[in-house]
């Protein structure tokens, strides 16, 4: 009997040692005469628990994990006999406790099978979106998205619907789809994990976007640190124009649509949408200022719809089970369900998707279980290095993003980046500082020099040079870069100061 196995082959998982595991597992099959189906599938975002072996065993997928090449040995004598005795075996890989508690909608098909197999992708509801959307007319998907409440998963968390209309009513001769897949905030890697283990599901949301605005041209603007992306997405796209889900006449419907990878060149500040767009066109990617919006005038000056990889996802949820399903999830203003990056000094790292409303407390400690250096917590800081230092008192705030909003923080695209008790939260607001004035495109005068200045008084801060002083100055940078910024980089960079110098005053005294 062929033993069917499930290993991943994202970036994560390899970096752990998955590819070393596959080749002493085919070694050590060879070498017993084991007949062994071993498929590359996508990680299911435990990260804490890889390499994450599957076997599939009367139709259940029983996980083993952590897996080194060291287990290899015993593992195949448990194949052989009883895999539940084997030490490292967890149960079925759908009952672990961290992956049965989510309410996973975008991630749901991650790690179920090979994530270049369209076979796999079709059986598991893949593409019934676009099958649906093919039967409407565009303002009737547009409406669909409107209705749904998806907002945008990136910082703004701008209405997608709102979006597409406005690029919907705008006559353009050549209007795009584009896919901001530059993921650059530090403890973020969802987009990443999606796209290495679900390709196709972000190919299905661009090509549903270009039905509903009458767009025929996208593109993926990928973050060039993301080579095992890159690798996917291209064969994921060969893959679809084949079978026509690509082209000049999508799954036989007449209609035209087609993606394009483009890769970014190490830029944080091409996160911001109209600086990826200059960077599209061949220029230096400097930001733009607005009005114009991208919706009127993006890409090559037409009207341009610009979604994140998660929001683009989310779309398929919506036309696959319709908007009332999707509205079902969240709180508030905030619909859906939120894809949280556990990351930093946490003890079980990994990708948590909840509907909104959850707390940081939940996240932190009934699936993250506490730090990983086993100290108490410090600070959470959630939303990228933009995002505010959020100490204990602000652990139950749900995760909406009107209620972040009312304490000066944001949910930006979902990480969240743990903190001991060991932090010094004047070294991370000089962090915040010197993580801009590396990053600025240089365009505008208060991010430009304003977070270099913000450096050098944050120095004497710390050195504890007249510091009441000093801290009325950085207080004045600040709101410098608040309003004298054209993008969210010079704007939003005062939040984690303002929150370290609030609510951890006592490290900068």
């Amino acid at each position: 009997m062929t033993a069917r196995l499930f290993l991943p082959r994202d970036t994560t998982a390899v970096a752990l040692g998955a590819d070393r595991v596959a080749r002493v597992l085919a070694q050590e099959a060879q070498r017993r005469g084991l007949s062994m189906d071993l498929v590359r599938n996508g990680s299911r975002g435990l990260f804490w628990l890889e390499p994450l072996l599957e076997v599939e065993q009367d139709g259940v997928r029983i996980a083993f994990g952590p897996l080194d090449v060291a287990a290899v040995p015993s593992l195949c004598d448990a194949l052989a006999t009883n895999p539940l005795e084997h030490p490292l075996c967890l149960g079925p890989v759908e009952d672990i406790p961290y992956l049965k508690a989510q309410q996973r909608l975008t991630f749901a098909r991650v790690g179920r099978g090979d994530p270049l197999c369209l076979d796999t992708y079709r059986a598991l509801n893949g593409f019934a979106g676009l099958q649906r959307a093919l039967r409407l007319d565009s303002q009737s998907i547009v409406t669909a998205v409107i209705a749904s409440g998806l907002r945008g998963r990136g910082g703004a968390a701008f209405p997608a619907g709102i979006k597409w209309q406005t690029v919907l009513d705008t006559p353009g001769a050549q209007k795009y789809v584009v896919c901001n897949a530059d993921e650059g905030d530090s403890g973020t890697f969802a987009d990443r994990l999606l796209m290495e283990a679900d390709p196709y599901q972000l190919l299905e949301g661009m090509i549903i976007a270009g039905l509903a605005v009458g767009s025929t041209k996208g593109y993926v603007y990928l973050r060039s640190e993301y080579p095992r992306a890159r690798e996917i997405l291209t064969e994921a796209i060969a893959n679809a124009r084949v079978q026509e889900y690509l082209g000049n006449n999508i799954c036989g419907s007449g209609k035209a649509f087609d993606v394009e990878l483009r890769m970014g060149a190490g830029a944080y500040i091409c996160g911001e949408e109209t600086s990826m767009l200059d960077s599209l066109e061949g220029k230096r990617g400097m930001v733009r200022a607005k009005p114009p919006v991208p919706a009127i005038a993006g890409l090559f000056g037409q009207p341009t719809v610009v979604n994140n990889v998660l929001t683009l996802a989310a779309v398929t949820t919506v036309l696959e089970k319709g908007s009332e399903f999707y509205r079902d999830f969240g709180v508030g203003r905030s619909r859906g369900t939120l894809a949280v990056q556990l990351a930093g000094n946490i003890r079980r790292g990994g990708l948590v998707e909840l509907a909104y409303g959850a707390s940081l407390r939940q996240l932190v400690d009934e699936f993250g279980g506490g730090t990983y250096s086993g100290r108490a917590m410090r600070a959470i800081q959630v939303g990228g290095p933009l995002g505010a230092y959020l100490p204990e008192s602000h652990w139950d705030i749900p995760l909406d993003y009107e209620a972040f909003a009312g304490i000066g923080a944001m949910l930006g695209h979902g990480g969240v980046v743990v903190f001991d008790d060991t932090v010094d939260m004047a070294a991370q607001a000089r962090f915040a500082l010197e993580f801009c004035a590396i990053e600025s495109c240089g365009k505008c005068t208060p991010c430009r020099l304003g977070s270099v200045r913000g450096v050098e008084v944050m120095d004497r801060i710390i050195a504890r040079e007249s510091p009441a002083r000093n801290i009325a100055l950085l207080q004045d940078l600040c709101d410098t870069l608040e309003a004298g910024s054209l993008c969210a980089l010079g704007g939003m960079t005062p939040q984690p100061v303002r929150s370290a110098l609030a609510w951890f005053p006592e490290d900068f005294s």
